[in-house]
């Protein structure tokens, strides 16, 4: 699969081209880019996919959100709707899109708003909101972040630097150069210096852009309405694992590190779940003649499981969800807390 991919390297270079030119004209003042006056944090990838990008993001707001009236802006990726739309406690990610959806459940007291013009949506927000955070938005020129966090995935970065739809860069590795701040994700916990080492060769970062190593912190599990499960997993458990995410293979890996034997239904990221596929799971975990069995998803695919049409399907099977958080490497949340927070205080216009 990946030499036919290499076919396609005169796209890349078409796709390259195009995307080289838009930016030149962003950084060259023909096309505006808009700053705001209060506190704007982009969380974004040069890939695309899975780059940590939802735990960071949501790792920012357990840091802001008992100090300031925050709001989190989307695009709302895989929604049915268009425009601009604030979510509601009923909202599902048919509405707003899965990683939305999973941060108004975890944070029931934050704004959580989609719109694909991110300037019009801070538009909206901006008058009765201190810091407005952007998930997935490096790629999005028409707003200046005033601090925007460009996500590295460790197992990628020592490979090769090609664009969609060869390679998965969905622009230029030049274009890290624009972040403020760095953060290689889903590195091993014991990161050595010399594998740090190679991330910085890699990377390149410029004097004025710190560079953080994190790895995943996986949750205890639990079930579909976010509490905590009991359920134990070891070597005489079956996991059914149903995912639609980018990069599911650090989440086998971490299943696999209990020893349980593993029957992943693995779909496309964003898969829009259908009433098939779960027949198809119930199926299989009825036949399962294991004693103990259990079925598990990832926060981002429990919000696609959960649209309405699904649930009484869902709910018929012992579904539960291992959350994911953000641990920082080398003692380095502390630098990053306070890089944030003097940020926001240093640009803060009401409260």
């Amino acid at each position: 699969m990946q030499y036919l991919r290499w076919l396609l390297l005169p796209f890349s270079l078409l796709y390259g081209l195009a995307v080289i030119i838009r930016n030149w004209c962003y950084d060259a003042g023909l096309f505006k880019s808009r700053e705001f006056k209060l506190p704007v944090i982009g969380v974004g990838n040069l890939e695309v996919g899975g780059a940590g990008k939802s735990p960071m993001t949501e790792y920012l707001i357990r840091l802001l959100k008992d100090d300031y009236k925050l709001a989190t802006l989307s695009r709302g990726y895989g929604r049915n709707t268009k425009g601009f739309i604030t979510a509601d406690d009923a909202a599902t990610a048919t509405q707003i899109g899965d990683e939305p959806a999973q941060f108004k459940q975890k944070f029931p007291d934050i704004t959580v708003a989609v719109c694909e013009d991110r300037a019009a949506g801070i538009d909206k927000l901006q008058n009765n909101r201190d810091i407005i955070v952007l998930d997935d938005a490096f790629q999005h020129r028409r707003v200046k972040p005033g601090l925007s966090i460009l996500l590295f995935d460790y197992k990628h970065l020592q490979g090769p630097k090609t664009l969609l739809p060869a390679g998965n860069l969905r622009e230029p590795f030049s274009g890290r150069w624009r972040a403020d701040v760095m953060v290689v994700t889903k590195c091993p916990d014991g990161l050595t210096e010399v594998e740090m080492t190679r991330c910085y060769e890699s990377i390149a970062p410029l004097n004025w852009q710190p560079l953080f190593f994190t790895s995943i912190a996986y949750q205890p599990l639990q079930d579909m309405q976010g509490k905590p499960a009991d359920t134990v997993i070891d070597a005489d458990t079956t996991v059914f694992l149903i995912t639609g995410i980018a990069n599911p293979k650090p989440l086998v890996q971490h299943i696999r590190q209990s020893g349980a034997n593993i029957i992943h239904h693995n779909y496309p990221d964003h898969h829009r779940f259908s009433l098939k596929n779960i027949a198809k799971l119930a199926g299989e975990f009825s036949a399962c003649r294991v004693q103990k069995k259990v079925i598990i998803t990832t926060e981002k695919d429990a919000q696609r499981l959960g649209i309405h049409e699904m649930l009484p399907a869902v709910k018929q099977l012992p579904i539960l969800v291992l959350p994911i958080g953000v641990h920082f490497l080398n003692n380095g949340q502390r630098h990053f807390d306070k890089l944030v927070k003097d940020y926001v205080r240093e640009h803060i216009t009401h409260h």
